[in-house]
C-alpha cells in the first residue's frame, strides 16, 4: 500500500472496516467479553456491547467497569490477535466489489477506530491488502464521529474524496463531517432505524448500489 497521487479529481473511496467490509464483531464481542472473565469482573450482556460497537477499545470499558480499563484494554488486546480469525470474514460481494472499484480507476482506503497497526494485521490475515490502496486507523487522534481518520486516508491515498462507507451512525458523521457523500450497509452494527437517523445518501443491504454510482473513470 503506498500513497497515490491524485491526477484526475476527486476519486477517494473510503470504508469502515469491523462491520462493514468484514462480518467480525462476535470475534470482537467475543475478545472484548474475555477480558471480564480473566480479570473475574461482572460480564456484559452481548448487546449492552454491540450498541457500543464503533467506539474506541478504552472509552467501550469505561462504560462497565472505569477503574479497570487499562487491565481490561490488556487483556483484549492480547486475545483478540489469536482470535480474530475464528469467525470474521469479509461479508458477501465484498472482495468483488472492492476488485471493481480498483479496475475503475478509484482509490480505496478504510478508515477505521482500530489502531492502524491492528488494522494492517488484520486486513492481511484476511487476504484484502491487495484490494485496497492504504489503510487508516486512528492513533492518539479524535475519534469518529471526527472526520480525522478520515482526512489522513485522504491524505495518504493523495486524492479528494467521494464517499464514506459504513455501518454506524459514527461513520456516517465523521463522513459527512468530511464533506463526503455516505453510504450506510445494514448488515453491520447498527440497524436501518438507527442508521437513518444519520440521514445518509444511501441506506442499502449490500454494497450492489453503489457501483451504480461510481461509473468507469476516463
Amino acid at each position: 500500500m503506498q500513497r497515490h497521487v491524485n491526477t484526475v479529481g476527486p476519486r477517494g473511496i473510503l470504508f469502515d472496516l469491523d462491520g462493514t467490509l468484514v462480518d467480525s464483531l462476535p470475534d470482537i464481542i467475543g475478545s472484548f467479553l474475555h477480558g471480564f472473565t480473566h480479570l473475574g469482573l461482572p460480564v456484559p450482556s452481548i448487546a449492552e456491547v454491540r450498541a457500543l460497537i464503533g467506539q474506541p477499545l478504552d472509552v467501550m470499558y469505561t462504560q462497565f467497569a472505569p477503574e479497570h480499563v487499562t487491565g481490561l484494554c490488556a487483556a483484549y488486546r492480547e486475545h483478540y490477535p489469536l482470535n480474530f480469525l475464528n469467525h470474521s470474514r469479509p461479508f458477501p460481494g465484498v472482495e468483488r466489489t472492492l476488485r471493481t472499484l480498483r479496475e475503475r480507476g478509484y482509490l480505496l482506503a478504510v478508515a477505521t477506530t482500530k489502531r492502524s497497526d491492528m488494522a494492517r494485521r488484520f486486513v492481511e490475515a484476511l487476504g484484502m491488502e491487495g484490494l485496497l490502496h492504504h489503510v487508516q486507523g486512528t492513533d492518539g487522534f479524535p475519534h469518529k464521529p471526527a472526520p480525522d481518520v478520515l482526512h489522513r486516508a485522504l491524505a495518504a491515498l493523495g486524492t479528494e474524496g467521494l464517499w464514506m462507507v459504513g455501518d454506524t451512525t459514527l461513520d456516517l458523521r465523521a463522513g459527512r463531517a468530511a464533506g463526503l457523500r455516505t453510504y450506510a450497509v445494514t448488515w453491520g452494527t447498527h440497524s436501518p432505524e438507527e442508521l437513518a437517523t444519520a440521514t445518509p445518501d444511501e441506506l442499502q443491504p449490500d454494497l450492489e448500489r453503489l457501483l451504480s454510482h461510481l461509473p468507469p473513470l476516463a
